[in-house]
């Protein structure tokens, strides 16, 4: 199937602006651990937070770091930290 212009010109600002979607996902996410409340719901929204750390090219050990510590003030002070860094 082929794109047309308008929806090839849709995917390319899509990609070019794919680390500030991540960087917001990622945001709302810290809300979503914050709002959490059984364990359950959590454990599904670290797997989120990985997936969103993968696709910003964050280091494996990096990730790991911060999901052992499983604190959602320590994940959005890297948030904050880590803004203009990817």
């Amino acid at each position: 199937m082929e794109r047309t212009p308008y929806q090839d010109k849709i995917i390319k600002r899509y990609y070019e602006n794919k680390p500030e979607i991540m960087r917001q996902k990622l945001n709302e996410l810290v809300t979503d651990l914050y709002l959490a409340e059984t364990p359950k719901k959590r454990e599904m929204i670290w797997k989120r937070v990985v997936l969103a750390l993968k696709n910003l090219n964050v280091p494996e050990k990096q990730i790991s770091a911060l999901i052992s510590h499983a604190d959602p003030v320590v994940l959005a002070r890297f948030v904050e930290r880590s803004l203009g860094k990817f």
